[in-house]
């Protein structure tokens, strides 16, 4: 049986994000299920509007949710009863000029957009610099088994098998002077991209001689 010595590595690369990912949303109350709806349709196209006015290609939305819901009344005096009917609709918003972020924002509460449900930097093609975060995890592996052969006073004969494991990304904020922070001309949102680290690990297994 031949022996082998398996070890973990991990490498890490930080890259500037060059997209955001925006969901914003309208919710109405009204007292009729169809009065609901236009009213949160209504108020949706004018967000919508806004957004393309400020160079949001048509591509970079999508709806995220739409919902009607009728509003209860549980007061124990009348018991259960209907008084009224809540309309949603959200969009996903793809944000490719980081600069227009915070104008972006401001124009769509301006057009009556009563949520912002999260704002997410990210890297819209993050190949490369997996590719680099790959190449270092093999490269920590690698010195990690040097050391353990060394050790144990063994050689290392060849690579017999590599396992990736799962990819991630978090989003790490930069300080001072690299951080990117951005803010419509007219309006008090300020925004920060921050950096993302793209993280890649491996499972390398080396076949050993004594």
């Amino acid at each position: 049986m031949k022996r082998s010595i398996s070890v973990p590595g991990v490498g890490r690369v930080s890259v500037q994000p060059d997209i955001a990912l925006l969901r914003l949303g309208v919710l109405v109350v009204r007292q009729t299920a169809a009065a609901a709806r236009e009213s949160a349709a209504a108020t949706m196209t004018a967000v919508l509007e806004a957004l393309s006015a400020r160079g949001v290609a048509k591509k970079d939305l999508r709806t995220a949710l739409l919902s009607l819901s009728p509003v209860t009344d549980y007061s124990p005096e009348t018991g259960p009863r209907v008084t009224g009917y809540q309309a949603a609709n959200s969009v996903s918003v793809t944000v490719r000029d980081l600069t227009s972020a915070g104008a972006l924002i401001d124009a769509a509460l301006a057009a009556g957009a009563t949520s912002m449900d999260g704002l997410d930097f990210t890297v819209d093609d993050p190949s490369a610099a997996e590719d680099e975060a790959r190449q270092l995890a093999m490269a920590d592996a690698k010195r990690r088994a040097q050391t353990i052969a060394a050790a144990s006073g063994v050689t290392l004969v060849g690579v017999s098998g590599v396992v990736e494991g799962e990819r991630g990304g978090a989003p790490v904020p930069y300080p001072g002077p690299r951080a990117m922070a951005f803010k419509a001309e007219a309006a008090d949102t300020p925004v920060e991209a921050g950096s993302q680290e793209i993280v890649v690990s491996v499972t390398m297994t080396y076949a050993i001689d004594a």
